[in-house]
């Protein structure tokens, strides 16, 4: 043998010999980051969090990538075929290396052409080591190869432990398709809004184009050149007889047709609603372990979080929120402290904190800009977009480009009003329908769970519940007169309106919203004793103070403290604690924790059922709810109450059906910015419009079975004649008398408050020691005890 051959034999078997103990190594996991089997045979891509609607429809994503998960059989033919067609037309032929791709790269390469020969299950092994390990495509020639010996391994291994079937739709789970999309069904509902499983020959063959350039073939950004990558793939489809060539020519001449649904936590339904679910599943995965005993990861476990949101009522909820602030908003511009600015005079200390609080402001700072040329920057013009009302039924078109100073539009954006509404269920608590403000893009406090504001009239239901507890009843007539609280150095001397004088039945002081009757009702009971009721019995998390002023409601509550405590009225004396989550599955379908309501009786079932007649009242002719009817054309059983604060700062509507019950509260940040008068500001007419037009969407989608004519049971032992509100000699009330309802220390000027308050314990002690011993005081004989008509016997 030749001196040279033999060189070059030796050569060829140490390559050779080399290679093959690279691949032992490698293999052995010796050398490199190969997977281990057992990370093979259950791949942890990272896939997003689902929050699934009532119906099954999904409401929004928690990801670090948005990606989706689908079974083979959730997967169109036309997708497979057009992947097959495209990248691995002899996919169900080889073992993962495909042999004659392979063998042609050096005669592709000789001739100038760049020619891939990865196989779909190589390129699934490139994909699962970049979720395993961080690894993406090595640019280095020598670290690529490597990767490339990876690549033939696992591909090799894959064959072994899967199908064919199993393999291609792991590897559609895992491919990107642009817009930080992955997966197919992820890639089919953003841009077709369907499931993979519905997907056309061309709507496939857009999404399997993209997977050779996902931005140069995004059909959202490159229309032309997506269309043209898309007929590619139609012809190689027909080439390969998966399609015929009539239906080639009919996909082919067919333009892309974009239902592009990105799913976006600022945009879509309820992102008030799910950034509180956020806030609650982050404190879920701390608390529950999975099988290896780590923490659940919101971002890429693929929890499947099933909610009671009802999309078609949560559309109505958040198109009535909008299309009432619209309106009010222009009647709030024009008021005169607001348009000229003048009503900023007195709380420059506020623009000052929000200047600092502003991105802009920081960022300056960390420029190393100056205070002065920071206020330079704040009070020069400049272009910029803020939010603006344009139309309630396309939320996206609400902001405006504008000119105008960063300290001008702080003042601007704070001048916005607010809102919060939420439905629900009374009896099963399931809430199924959540706004916590205008628009989430520009304000992101949550109206309805994270803010507390004076509640107003809205608290007197508990009064007068309480009332009917210690034994009066509907037609017990009360004097209108003024009341004085020596202790606490206050009288109340009129209404609202300015009506004083004579009497009015408990129910028609109710109906009218009548301060005085409140604040006698809460002189004869205790301001203790009502405090008492209202935390202890109904359960209020919030501070209620035992003043006077609690029955005229400046207690700080939420709405949705509200609507829980308000379920005992139609839920027949049953508080229910509002759920929103039904139950949380892993990405395999296997339920982690179901949730169930919690409930407790309150009242009697005769107390609610009397209570619900006498806030019908509030929404009848004389009642300060009247406009319900007349102008907004609800016609159905409803009960309610009306609710406005000092200055008319806070505007509450809460009303409820046989069926729903729905609250709505308006409002700005600031309590210094608020309608000047009674007749916008009040309750009546910031938060009840609210109600009633999602009201009237509910009731015209017959698909949500939500009756008009449903009517409140009435209990065997109880006349409904015994709840009209008797006598009409009162003028309607209002929840705001012009004095103001004024807070606890308005009650207390000239008194120690802490003396008070340990008096107030005291008391409190004493009366429960006289009831653990039998010796609890009579009820005051200024209220009788009920007598509740019987019905006739049948």
């Amino acid at each position: 043998m030749k001196k040279s051959v033999k060189i070059l034999w030796i050569t060829v078997l140490s390559v050779t010999g080399l290679f093959l103990l690279l691949i032992l190594l490698v293999n052995f996991r010796i050398i490199g980051n190969m997977p281990s089997m057992e990370t093979l045979e259950n791949p942890r891509a990272a896939v997003a969090s689902e929050v699934i609607a009532e119906d099954g429809t999904i409401l929004g994503k928690y990801y670090q990538v948005d990606r989706s998960s689908s079974d083979y059989n959730e997967i169109s033919k036309n997708v497979l075929n057009a992947l097959i067609a495209t990248e691995d037309v002899r996919f169900y032929e080889h073992s993962g290396i495909d042999p004659y791709a392979t063998i042609a790269i050096p005669f592709y390469l000789a001739i100038g052409k760049k020619r891939g020969s990865s196989t779909i299950t190589q390129q699934l092994a490139l994909n699962l080591q970049a979720d395993n390990n961080g690894t993406l495509r090595a640019r280095n020639f020598i670290a690529r190869s490597f990767q490339k010996m990876q690549e033939w391994l696992i591909a090799v291994r894959l064959e072994r432990n899967f199908t064919k079937q199993e393999i291609i739709t792991l590897y559609l789970n895992t491919v990107p398709f642009g817009d930080n999309v992955y997966g197919i069904e992820n890639g089919a509902r953003t841009f077709f809004s369907k499931d993979a499983a519905h997907l056309s020959i061309e709507e496939a063959a857009t999404l399997i184009a993209m997977l050779k350039g996902t931005n140069l073939y995004n059909p959202r950004r490159n229309p032309v050149v997506a269309l043209n990558r898309r007929n590619t793939v139609i012809e190689l489809m027909q080439k390969n007889d998966f399609i015929t060539a009539p239906e080639a020519t009919s996909a082919k001449s067919k333009p892309i047709v974009l239902r592009y649904n990105k799913i976006d936590h600022n945009k879509g339904l309820a992102p008030y609603f799910r950034e509180v679910l956020r806030d609650e599943l982050k404190v879920w995965c701390k608390e529950h372990k999975k099988a290896d005993g780590s923490e659940y990861n919101l971002y890429r476990d693929g929890l499947k979080i099933y909610t009671t949101i009802n999309p078609r009522m949560q559309l109505y909820a958040e198109e009535a929120v909008d299309h009432h602030l619209k309106d009010l908003q222009k009647v709030f511009a024009t008021q005169a402290n607001i348009k000229s600015g003048s009503v900023w005079k007195n709380w420059q200390t506020y623009v000052d904190r929000y200047m600092k609080e502003s991105d802009r402001y920081k960022a300056m700072k960390e420029d190393e800009a100056t205070d002065d040329q920071i206020k330079k920057a704040f009070n020069t013009p400049t272009r910029m977009k803020v939010f603006a009302w344009k139309s309630f039924t396309e939320p996206e078109l609400n902001e405006l480009d504008t000119v105008m100073t960063p300290i001008d539009s702080i003042k601007y954006m704070r001048a916005i009003l607010q809102a919060g509404f939420m439905a629900l269920d009374p009896e099963s608590g399931e809430i199924k329908a959540w706004v916590g403000g205008p628009d989430f893009r520009y304000f992101k406090n949550d109206h309805v769970a994270k803010t507390r504001r004076q509640v107003g009239s809205t608290f007197k239901p508990f009064l007068y519940t309480f009332a009917i507890m210690n034994g009066m009843q509907p037609s017990t007539m009360l004097p209108n007169e003024p009341v004085s609280f020596p202790k606490y150095n206050w009288t109340l001397s009129r209404n609202s309106e300015g009506s004083v004088g004579g009497s009015i039945s408990m129910a028609g002081a109710l109906a009218k919203s009548l301060n005085l009757v409140s604040a006698y009702l809460i002189k004869q009971l205790g301001p203790q004793a009502v405090a008492d009721f209202a935390k202890n019995k109904i359960g209020f998390s919030a501070d209620i103070p035992p003043y006077p002023s609690i029955s005229l409601g400046t207690p700080e509550i939420s709405l949705f403290e509200m609507l829980q405590a308000y379920t005992m009225f139609p839920a027949r004396g049953i508080i229910t604690r509002p759920i929103y989550i039904t139950r949380i599955e892993d990405r395999n379908g296997n339920i982690l924790q179901t949730f169930a309501p919690e409930k407790r009786e309150v009242i009697s079932e005769n107390e609610s059922y009397t209570m619900v007649k006498m806030m019908q009242g509030v929404t009848g002719p004389g009642g300060t709810s009247a406009r319900l009817r007349f102008r907004y054309g609800i016609q159905s059983e409803v009960a309610g109450k009306t609710g406005t604060t000092n200055d008319n700062t806070d505007g509450w509507f809460l009303g409820f059906t046989p069926q729903l019950l729905a609250g709505a509260w308006v409002g700005c940040e600031n309590n210094f910015l608020h309608f000047s008068s009674t007749a916008n500001g009040q309750g009546a007419n910031t938060g009840l419009p609210i109600w009633a037009y999602f009201f009237q969407k509910v009731y015209a989608d017959k698909t949500l079975k939500i009756d008009d004519k449903a009517t409140f049971s009435i209990p065997q032992s109880i006349n409904s004649e015994f709840y009209q509100p008797f006598e009409d000699n009162v003028k309607p009330g209002a929840e705001a008398p012009d004095q103001g309802n004024g807070n606890e220390t308005d009650y207390t000027e000239g008194y120690d408050v802490n003396k008070l308050e340990a008096e107030a314990d005291k008391e409190a002690k004493k009366r429960e020691e006289e009831k653990k011993e039998g010796k609890e005081k009579p009820i005051p004989s200024t209220m009788p005890k009920a007598t509740y008509p019987q019905k006739p016997q049948q």
